[in-house]
């Protein structure tokens, strides 16, 4: 009987735990979770800010900001975002390498169980190819 109790007593903890937990998209809302750069040249470094505003209870502290590659820098706010006020997620890209990509950056806000996932995408082009596809200005062009 005793264990039957224990038990049941453990599963009753273990739900009123996992009840608790949020989904970061219920306490962070992003403007945007993806940023198409299109074409880059190689070389030129880029970045893009991913506005968010705390739309919980409480004071929003992200944890970490981690990037799928190391060719891309997330930077994120070091003090807590208040209730309804906003702040910034930067993802950085240093297009060192030719070719179409693709990069996530792992947001672990803390409280939520999952961590949110913003994107970022586009193409680096050679010098050469980014010459080519480069609009020609004219003083008919505004």
């Amino acid at each position: 009987m005793k264990k039957i109790a224990l038990t049941l007593f453990a599963v009753v903890i273990s739900a009123a735990i996992f009840a608790q937990t949020k989904k970061a998209e219920e306490m962070a809302k992003f403007t945007e979770l993806k940023y198409n750069f299109g074409k880059i040249k190689q070389g030129v470094p880029v970045t893009h800010v991913f506005e968010f505003t705390n739309v919980s209870e409480q004071p929003l502290v992200i944890e970490s900001a981690t990037a799928s590659c190391g060719c891309t820098t997330p930077t994120w706010p070091q003090q807590p975002t208040a209730k309804g006020k906003s702040n910034k997620v930067t993802a950085g890209f240093n297009a060192a390498a030719p070719g179409p990509f693709e990069k996530t950056v792992f947001v672990k806000i803390a409280g939520a169980d999952q961590p949110l996932e913003l994107k970022i995408s586009g193409e680096v082009l050679t010098a050469e190819q980014f010459a080519k596809v480069e609009p020609v200005k004219s003083k008919n062009n505004r």
